[in-house]
């Protein structure tokens, strides 16, 4: 553990995850000041002046350069010139989770992959529930891992959802199972466009676990077939535990004629049809493999897996069903924040579909939805700051497209273009931040004026 009693320490960034960290380094008797280049809002300079933590904002002062270590929250890239100064001064940089892990007492399952973290990290915390365990839930969702670690205890598990912006600073965050769902292009803006440096963070999340702990990950993914194979195995290192729509593997979890089965030793045991999973598409599929392996290593029955495999009913924001009018579908996919998730979410739709796409580019292809497109869309309408990039890329693939200044006119547009049973499907590709605080105030949005139609 990081000892930060009478230190000095900057948090960089007052966002959930900075104004957590900063509350939790200040209880633990470090002298914290935050610093952020933009506003910070009133509720959280609320919690800052309750524990008398000092702030600045929509700056960053020479005050901010002489910490004895900095915390930087996930939203600040490691190119910013404040982290950098740090850097060049050969002092330690830490993300928001390092910070939290020197205080936890529970064992962490922490997930990550450019896609279906959210989902999968909910199904493992629905299967804990449905074993009768109460476990933390958080990090890249809902609460900050820095809220979470006092409630942690050594009978009591963390379940972490956990992005590429947090490993980028991590030094000793080690969890007892960590898994990678997929690595598909995402956040490339932060990572100077280079796809190598992008993956090489998501594999960080194993790079300090050990022999009494276990690694997760698609054995069909071959980006991280690739990655493992030329980092070779350490012979130190974390159990590796593959799962496969596609292949037999010979530990792991696997499908046969239709049925998942899982084999963590010399035995295999059949856990259950996949078609009894109650999220449908291949990539909910890869997902639920996934939630039982990781289930299943740490020694959850098969009987709670089971039940919520058959049960669980996704979360907010990933293809929600928003209503039915006029025999149209509204669905709310505001988490595809990446390429990739639009592909899935088309995917999984055999309905005509009107598309809202856009936002703040990631620097996405738009071209390679190129088949789905074709394929399923009629109609697609563009919006914030990126609709430019999207018509240039893509207005040729359907028969319609059109832009709209904002959520309400993109709405308006779809109820005019989509007939009795198609679809009209929010599912951007890109972050919120133009527009709106979160991917959950976008979709938050798109709902409040679909029920209003």
């Amino acid at each position: 553990m990081m000892e930060v009693k009478n230190k000095h320490i900057v948090i960089i960034g007052a966002a959930r995850s900075g104004v957590a960290v900063a509350e939790l380094l200040a209880s633990k008797g470090a002298s914290v000041f935050v610093t952020d280049a933009g506003s910070i809002p009133e509720h959280r300079l609320e919690r800052l002046r309750k524990v008398g933590i000092e702030w600045e904002a929509n700056r960053h002062t020479e005050r901010s350069k002489n910490a004895d270590f900095v915390v930087v929250s996930p939203g600040v890239p490691t190119e910013a010139d404040l982290v950098q100064h740090y850097l060049t001064a050969k002092k330690h940089v830490f993300s928001e989770i390092e910070a939290a892990s020197w205080f936890n007492k529970s064992r962490m399952v922490a997930v990550t992959g450019s896609n279906g973290k959210t989902t999968t990290t909910s199904w493992i915390a629905d299967i804990w529930k449905c074993a009768g365990k109460a476990p933390l839930v958080g990090g890249n969702i809902g609460t900050a891992f820095s809220e979470l670690v006092s409630s942690s205890a050594e009978d009591k598990d963390v379940i972490l959802e956990i992005s590429s912006f947090q490993l980028d600073h991590i030094h000793t965050f080690q969890p007892f199972v960590s898994a990678i769902l997929n690595i598909t292009p995402d956040h490339l803006n932060r990572y100077n466009h280079q796809f190598e440096r992008y993956s090489a963070s998501k594999m960080r999340i194993m790079e300090n676990q050990n022999h009494r702990d276990y690694f997760v990950y698609n054995y069909d993914d071959p980006v991280i077939k690739e990655m493992i194979t030329g980092a070779g195995i350490r012979p130190d290192g974390p159990q590796m535990i593959p799962f496969s729509m596609l292949d037999e593997v010979s530990k792991g979890a696997f499908i046969r004629n239709g049925t998942i089965i899982l084999k963590l030793d010399e035995s295999e045991e059949p856990l259950m049809p996949v078609s009894e999973l109650s999220l449908k598409g291949n990539h909910n599929i890869a997902n639920g493999l996934a939630a039982a392996v990781i289930a299943r290593v740490a020694e959850i029955s098969n009987e709670a897996i089971r039940e919520s495999l058959r049960s669980f009913e996704g979360v907010a924001h990933r293809l929600e069903q928003v209503r039915i009018l006029n025999g149209v579908r509204y669905i709310n996919d505001s988490k595809a924040t990446n390429i990739n998730s639009v592909w899935f979410a088309l995917q999984s739709i055999q309905s005509p579909v009107v598309l809202i796409l856009g936002g703040r580019d990631k620097g996405n292809d738009y071209t390679e939805l190129d088949n789905q497109l074709r394929d399923k869309v009629h109609t697609i309408i563009a919006i914030g700051e990126c609709r430019d990039k999207i018509k240039d890329q893509i207005s040729d693939r359907v028969p319609f497209f059109f832009t709209a200044e904002n959520m309400e006119d993109a709405v308006a547009l779809s109820y005019r273009q989509a007939k009795k049973g198609e679809v009209v499907l929010l599912s951007p590709a890109c972050a919120s931040f133009d527009m709106f605080d979160s991917y959950e105030h976008r979709g938050d949005v798109f709902k409040s004026i679909v029920n209003r139609l």
